[in-house]
């Protein structure tokens, strides 16, 4: 295994999409005899049959189909390896990950990576938009540096700090009988039909956990997976919901909503960021992280 080289996985992988030798070594800019003797030399190694010869072409055996799913795998590992690398040549001279949910995503990271990269302008950020569950599984895992995730949401094993607070509302169309009330609390609403997110998302969980607590269960007739579906759905008047405040201003504009504050004292969330080991973080992503919270002490 150990002699494996990225021709050879490369090579295999042109004759798995050419299905054919000839057509497969053209490609590689090899002669036919020489990719004969590496796919014979790479089954040998392994011990196994990768193909069937046929005569008009090949077909993978099941081993062969196995080695493809990897052998592809490894060859984008390679050359995402490459982009990167060849950004640090281009002046980058630092790289953090972040993941964070879409409330914060929309309403503090723009303002707060912006402000970062004005002061650290050779750092790449990479950003990526995911539910607080699978956040946190990806801090979890070593997949990302930083995770952003709503307070409510179990963190165990992680070093935690406090990040934003966000205030929900609920959402209605603008004709709803409920647009004129001033406040309102989660079971005053509950008996209207509500457009959520996903099963997943930690806003579906904190209303369902609220609903079942009341002991009146939320009429969900749609599930989207975007604050911006929902938007959507309530403003052509399938139902009503509960969002951030400040996520519905920026579709205020252009849908006929109305939103009015809840009264429930959980519809003042928190927002945190979570990561596994603050020792073990770059010196980039601990300048990111104390961007991040401030003047609150690490």
């Amino acid at each position: 295994m150990r002699r494996i080289d990225f021709v050879t996985l490369r090579l295999f992988v042109a004759i798995a999409d050419e299905r054919n030798l000839t057509r497969a070594a053209e490609r590689e800019h090899l002669a036919l005899a020489a990719v004969s003797k590496r796919i014979s030399d790479l089954e040998g190694q392994l011990g196994i049959a990768l193909l069937y010869r046929q005569p008009k072409g090949v077909e993978l055996t099941p081993a062969g189909h196995a080695l493809l799913h990897h052998a592809r795998h490894i060859l984008d590992n390679l050359q995402q390896m490459s982009a990167d690398l060849s950004e640090f040549s281009e002046g980058v001279k630092g790289h953090v990950r972040i993941h964070a949910n879409t409330s914060a995503v929309i309403e503090f990271l723009p303002e707060d990576l912006s402000a970062f990269s004005r002061a650290h302008p050779e750092v790449k950020i990479d950003l990526e938009e995911r539910v607080s569950s699978e956040t946190l599984h990806a801090v979890r895992e070593g997949l990302t540096d930083i995770g952003v995730f709503a307070g409510h949401m179990p963190a165990e094993g992680l070093q935690v700090y406090p990040y934003r607070h966000d205030q929900l509302v609920l959402v209605t169309p603008r004709t709803h009988p409920l647009a004129e009330r001033e406040r309102i609390s989660l079971g005053e609403a509950a008996g209207y039909d509500f457009i959520g997110l996903q099963q997943d998302a930690s806003l579906h969980t904190l209303l369902q956990q609220t609903a079942a607590q009341l002991g009146t269960p939320l009429r969900l007739r749609i599930q989207v997976r975007s604050f911006e579906a929902i938007c959507r759905m309530i403003h052509t008047g399938m139902g009503i919901g509960v969002l951030p405040e400040q996520v519905v201003c920026n579709y205020l504009p252009a849908l006929d909503v109305s939103t009015i504050p809840l009264s429930d004292g959980w519809a003042r969330r928190e927002l945190k960021i979570g990561v596994r080991n603050l020792d073990g973080l770059s010196v980039t992503a601990r300048q990111m992280l104390e961007h991040l919270i401030g003047d609150r002490p690490l």
